[in-house]
């Protein structure tokens, strides 16, 4: 079998694209998934995403994520971002958009290259000392630190991921330092793919809470510079102390196009 697929990348975070309308490719084929993630055997990326048709009639699309290890995951914010701008590079969409993930439905738009994303609440955040931990759709642990650039974020995110406290189902890390006001450094090691990458969406909007819930930001509108480029992240604070109206804002675009014989 040939099988068309599409590269995208958000500030580094790259996927596979697939059009999977036409159910071409199984959800339940994991070997092939995770070859086509494969950067020295397949395509080569952070994970694969399908698109497929709605199930909610208000939706214009459906969004399946997969981690590089083949297994479907949890939401990813880039790539639902980068999955918007397929979407409008396929003519399913114009500016906007309405598609339903693992963690449930979302909203986006465009604009001139940049995709914002609208995020899930967040009701409750975590705080011990430099540490935190939320839920953005994934689960995040964050460790405000500093010299970021100077980490080995593989050995250090690894060691919190496969810790005893996270032993059931793991976690993502991000490793945060304050660069100026509501401005932080980030950098991410991500489960599934087990090893850094070079942004992630959930992630710096992980670290956008956290810094706000912890007063390390005064704002509402954060700043993350990530390996792979910059990202924002907006949100309204209520009078219970949850997250919401949470807005994940930055650049997707397409890398190429190919075909692979399956």
């Amino acid at each position: 079998m040939k099988l068309t697929f599409y590269k995208y990348q958000g500030t580094g975070n790259d996927f596979v694209m697939i059009d999977n309308r036409q159910e071409i490719i199984s959800k339940n084929n994991t070997k092939l998934i995770s070859r086509l993630c494969d950067r020295k055997f397949g395509i080569g990326a952070d994970g694969l995403i399908l698109l497929e048709h709605p199930e909610r009639a208000e939706d214009d699309f459906k969004m399946v994520y997969f981690n590089a290890d083949g297994n479907q995951s949890s939401m990813c914010g880039n790539g639902g971002r980068c999955l918007v701008a397929f979407a409008k590079f396929l003519g399913i969409i114009k500016e906007e958009a309405s598609f339903t993930a693992i963690d449930g439905p979302h909203k986006a738009k465009t604009n001139n290259g940049l995709v914002s994303l609208q995020m899930q609440n967040v009701d409750e955040v975590n705080q011990t000392g430099n540490t935190s931990f939320l839920d953005t759709g994934s689960p995040h642990h964050i460790v405000f630190t500093k010299n970021v650039k100077d980490l080995d974020v593989k050995v250090e995110g690894a060691t919190i991921r496969y810790s005893e406290e996270y032993r059931n189902g793991g976690t993502n890390v991000n490793f945060a330092e304050p660069e100026e006001e509501n401005t932080f450094l980030v950098r991410t090691y991500e489960r599934g793919v087990e090893d850094e990458t070079l942004s992630c969406g959930t992630g710096v909007t992980a670290v956008a809470i956290a810094a706000n819930s912890s007063g390390r930001a005064n704002g509402n509108n954060i700043k993350l510079i990530a390996p792979g480029g910059e990202l924002s992240v907006s949100f309204e604070k209520s009078s219970t102390g949850a997250y919401e109206n949470v807005w994940l804002t930055g650049p997707a675009e397409m890398v190429f196009k190919g075909e692979m014989e399956c």
